[in-house]
């Protein structure tokens, strides 16, 4: 119940309650609270104690909310968004039908404990089972009901009537609904031809018995006139049926997005100012807590190790096996697992900035994107009911003036058969659920496809062009030395450059401030800073005017670094990435700086290069050094020195010749290229920039996901293509049959029945190919 005053047993106490021996627990949040705590409500000479006035408030106005909670709901969630899986482009706030195909709409983030708490689902199953007694009854009446003693033809009709009429104005309610919606929307949809054929049945049927004299004795069998009842009530009950099996495979396919919202832990543990420890709920946490992960746990948020060393699992998220270790200064991804020591975190990131609340997002964001394919579908969709509808006229009247002295019987037999059998659904789902079980099987490996487009575009990619920092390598660089144009003049070379570098975003200037603070330097605030992206910075420290960055911005600066030219060239060979260093025009020294190559990049380009794809490496480092690690890495076309506009440039070029071109890469100055490219490839290790503009994101910035998400995409476009045939071939074969085509030749009429059968799979076939794209390696 909702209380719009206090509850009537509630006073309010501002005074200390007596203590208790422990703390208590807020009823509301769930926080342990002290006995001091000065937010207190008494009720029923129990007091109970809040970690807050807010969490106070909400127990005051429904404390029967706090204390007798009650069990999961089924009604779906305030506010929540839904949305048809046929048509991604229909949202509301709340349940409901889709108005262009009357499929019930499904929330756009599946709650965690929904389970089979679905509200469609209980409502058909109940009307099914309640309503499955008396469609056995009326069927056995149909069928031997002429051999029953004492009962004759008239009564028999009758006891069939007043047994169906539950069936189909009950049970079939929800569909003579949506019919109806269809026809007032002017959006035709297979519950338009579902209501069309029982309701033709049973309204013939109905006069049928009511008045038998209108018909000719044609129509006459088994001592009465023909009824199909039996037809109606079966084809309401396999309906009935053949949705709720659709809403329980469709159900799984949302099973990634369920898995990953049961990654996150509840709570998570705070350290407190004065060092005492306690458990908050996982929404009470902040950016700048300090948390501790005991071994066993579940990293709570995004954040940084501050204390120990411990291995973690991340492979849920990223899908490596191998867990990996973690120091001070390394980052942490909330929900992953802390395998062995005890680490202590700052929290970074919280709620919706988390990486694994983004994953939700862009997985739930993708399955409901449309694939190109689905065009195709939507257009042949669009004519197809009024299609089926001309058939099952032309049935009616083609048997009725052609058919003989029954031919009016088969006729009504045929029209209700093709009305019944067609399945627009099968068609429209074709595609939608392939693209949903695919994005969480993706997820559950690291790969984050955007949309469809992007899984559908992926197989067709021949050319792959690489960034070298943190896509090639480990993006993670180490400082080497500082070369300076005057003896002994190293330290102050490190020491502006790492002043300058203060306000890059790169990962080599990370590690040139990095070295700096470890030799104890003390670096001066930078002023005027401007990032040359992929080519260097600028700014002013201490007065002096400086720039650094690779040989072409020294050239775009006029400045001559012939004096340091084969030492940094001898660098470039060790495969160090150099940086001059130059104050007030004039060159003072130069900086290298080394990244090691990824572990897995070797074999990540071997399998790439095994699958026919051309690979291109485009980087902002010097042409030596990206020479260098392109022949240790088997890599033949390198471009070194390159601006974001040079990549830009390059995607084109490559597109012009023909090419199906993937860019993958992790920085700010990827994005131009990567939003060019026909698949962007971002690395989940780098900026939001870069993942922005991609439609792929690779979470743990490994190359091998592309090896993987191009085999997935492979296997989605192919059970999208199987999915789709078998809804054409069963519509194009259905169709005609239930028209009467075979029985001229053959002597064979579809029976409703039958045809009911066929349309309540056809749809649930649909929904079990694409689900086993889960198996997918």
């Amino acid at each position: 119940m909702t209380h719009q005053t206090a509850h009537p047993g509630l006073s309010h106490d501002h005074h200390h309650a007596p203590a208790r021996e422990n703390d208590s627990r807020d009823p509301v949040c769930g926080m342990m609270v002290k006995p001091e705590s000065p937010h207190e409500s008494l009720l029923q000479g129990t007091h109970y104690r809040f970690c807050s006035a807010k969490c106070k408030t909400k127990f005051d106005a429904n404390p029967d909310q706090f204390l007798n909670p009650a069990p999961a709901a089924v009604e779906a969630v305030p506010g929540a968004e839904y949305v048809c899986p046929m048509h991604p482009e229909v949202r509301q706030i709340g349940p409901g039908s889709c108005p262009k195909c009357g499929m019930a709409l499904e929330p756009v983030l599946p709650e965690l404990d929904d389970g089979e708490e679905n509200v469609e689902y209980k409502d058909f199953w109940r009307r099914f089972w309640y309503s499955l007694p008396l469609t056995i009854v009326v069927v056995l009446l149909a069928m031997l009901g002429h051999q029953l003693q004492g009962m004759t033809a008239a009564q028999r009709t009758w006891a069939e009537l007043v047994l169906s009429t539950p069936i189909v104005l009950w049970a079939g309610a929800p569909f003579f609904v949506r019919g109806w919606q269809s026809v007032v929307l002017r959006s035709p949809n297979m519950w338009t031809l579902i209501g069309l054929g029982t309701g033709a049945a049973f309204l013939y049927s109905v006069v049928a018995t009511v008045a038998p004299g209108l018909f000719p004795a044609s129509f006459e069998a088994h001592g009465r006139i023909g009824v199909y009842y039996e037809a109606a009530a079966v084809i309401i009950s396999l309906t009935l049926l053949g949705q709720m099996l659709e809403l329980r495979a469709r159900s799984q396919t949302s099973a990634a997005i369920k898995s990953l919202l049961g990654l996150a832990p509840k709570t998570a543990r705070r350290i407190k100012s004065d060092g005492s420890e306690e458990d908050v709920p996982l929404t009470h946490v902040h950016v700048g807590d300090t948390l501790r992960v005991r071994p066993g746990e579940k990293v709570p948020v995004d954040g940084a190790v501050t204390e120990g060393i411990s291995s973690v699992d991340e492979s849920m998220l990223t899908g490596e096996p191998l867990p990996v270790t973690k120091r001070p200064g390394d980052k942490l991804i909330g929900a992953t697992i802390n395998t062995s020591g005890s680490l202590v975190m700052r929290s970074e990131k919280v709620g919706a900035q988390t990486m694994l609340a983004q994953i939700v997002q862009m997985v739930a964001q993708a399955q409901r994107s449309k694939a190109p394919m689905q065009r195709l579908a939507d257009v042949v969709a669009g004519y197809f009911v009024l299609a089926v509808v001309g058939i099952a006229l032309l049935a009616f009247f083609g048997w009725g003036f052609f058919g003989g002295e029954r031919g009016w019987v088969f006729g009504l037999i045929n029209a209700v058969s093709v009305l019944i059998i067609a399945c627009p659904c099968a068609l429209g789902l074709a595609t939608p659920m392939s693209i949903m079980v695919a994005t969480g099987k993706g997820a559950t490996q690291g790969i984050l496809f955007r949309d469809a487009a992007a899984i559908e575009k992926l197989r067709e990619v021949d050319t792959l062009i690489v960034d070298k920092t943190g896509t090639l390598t480990e993006g993670r660089p180490s400082f080497e030395r500082a070369v300076s144009v005057l003896a002994g003049g190293e330290s102050e070379v490190l020491r502006l450059a790492a002043s300058l570098d203060q306000g890059s975003e790169h990962p080599l200037a990370d590690a040139i401030v990095r070295a700096a603070r470890e030799q104890g330097m003390s670096l001066a605030k930078v002023e005027l800073f401007e990032s040359s992206s992929g080519i260097g910075v600028h700014g002013t420290v201490g007065g002096r005017i400086l720039a650094l960055g690779n040989t072409v911005l020294m050239e775009q600066n006029g400045i001559d670094v012939g004096a340091l030219a084969d030492t940094a060239e001898a660098l470039r060979l060790s495969g160090a990435s150099v940086m001059y260093l130059a104050a007030d025009g004039q060159l003072l020294g130069l900086l290298a700086v080394s990244d090691p190559i990824k572990a897995s990049t070797a074999e990540a380009l071997s399998t790439l290069r095994q699958a026919g794809l051309r690979v291109v490496m485009a980087t902002g480092d010097g042409v030596t050094t990206a020479k260098s690690v392109g022949a240790r890495l088997g890599i033949d076309e390198v471009h070194g020195e390159v601006k974001p506009a040079d990549k830009l440039a390059l995607v084109e070029r490559l597109q012009k010749e023909g090419r199906v071109v993937a860019m993958a890469g992790d920085g700010i100055n990827d994005a131009p290229a990567l939003a060019k490219a026909d698949v962007g490839i971002a690395m989940g290790t780098g900026t939001d920039v870069a993942m922005n503009s991609a439609q792929i994101t690779l979470v743990k910035g490994d190359l091998r996901g592309i090896a993987r998400a191009r085999v997935l995409s492979n296997a989605t476009v192919g059970n999208m293509r199987q999915n789709l045939a078998f809804a054409f071939l069963y519509n194009a074969l259905g169709v005609p049959i239930a028209a009467g085509i075979l029985y001229p030749s053959f002597g064979l009429v579809l029976s409703p029945i039958i045809a009911a059968a066929a349309m309540s799979l056809s749809s649930v076939s649909v929904v079990g190919n694409a689900l086993r794209l889960r198996s997918v390696g």
